[in-house]
């Protein structure tokens, strides 16, 4: 970010929607940054200092998948899909691989705005305050160094990833409802987006639990939401986050 305007790259295949996106985000003071296709997103991304990026999927050369994917191994940078692909398994292949957003088009411009202030609040805010690291025989959570470590080895989670188990971690032992999750974690804007949490907790389960397909930190609360358990943790060391 230069002085107060974060950097937003725009990517898509359709000059209309680059023209009509970023002219917009203009007037609101963000400074943008345009491509065209998915070489010349991925050159940029590498050579620039970006906060955003807003990211179409169906383009030529590499689709919006495969930049979000080599974008993701390199950079934490938040990224919204923008795509007239709305069926859920794109939603949910799009956030498994490390997008942060998902905009179906057409769009509201009032509601991308809406998003694109989130994600931005998502990324600068540290949600965790002088909470006692979390130790059990696996996993380490150190929250004054934002560090995750499972058997001893450091752990790399997104921006988004690390707020939702920092969030669930304040609140240890107690039954988070999805819409509360997603309130707390991606904004007031949000509720109703169920797939994004189980996308997250999928993956969060996958970097984090020996066994995802049987959980013992990341516990589903069926019809209601989630809960974060530390075995062998002493409870009374732990603070949670006030009602």
């Amino acid at each position: 970010m230069i002085g107060n305007k974060p950097r937003i790259l725009v990517v898509d295949d359709e000059p209309e929607t680059v023209k009509y996106v970023g002219t917009n985000l203009r007037a609101r003071g963000y400074q943008v940054l345009t491509a065209a296709d998915g070489t010349e997103a991925l050159k940029v991304a590498s050579e620039e200092v970006l906060d955003l990026i807003i990211l179409d999927i169906m383009m030529p050369g590499p689709d919006g998948f495969e930049v979000c994917q080599a974008i993701r191994q390199e950079s934490e940078v938040p990224i919204i899909i923008l795509s007239a692909r709305g069926q859920e398994r794109d939603k949910v292949r799009a956030l498994d691989i490390g997008a942060d957003d998902y905009l179906t088009k057409p769009f509201g411009i009032e509601e991308l705005l809406a998003r694109v202030r989130a994600a931005l609040r998502r990324s600068a805010r540290s949600e965790v305050g002088p909470l006692p690291p979390i130790h059990t025989d696996d996993l380490t959570l150190d929250f004054s160094r934002r560090r995750v470590l499972v058997r001893g080895q450091e752990v790399s989670l997104t921006p988004t990833e690390y707020n939702l188990l920092a969030h669930l971690a304040r609140n240890m032992g107690k039954v988070l409802t999805h819409r509360a999750i997603l309130q707390s974690v991606w904004g007031p804007e949000y509720g109703d987006e169920n797939d994004y949490l189980w996308a997250y907790v999928r993956r969060l389960r996958r970097k984090l639990e020996p066994d995802p397909q049987h959980p013992r930190y990341l516990l589903t609360e069926p019809g209601v939401g989630y809960r974060f358990e530390a075995p062998g943790h002493q409870e009374s060391e732990v603070g949670t986050a006030p009602e």
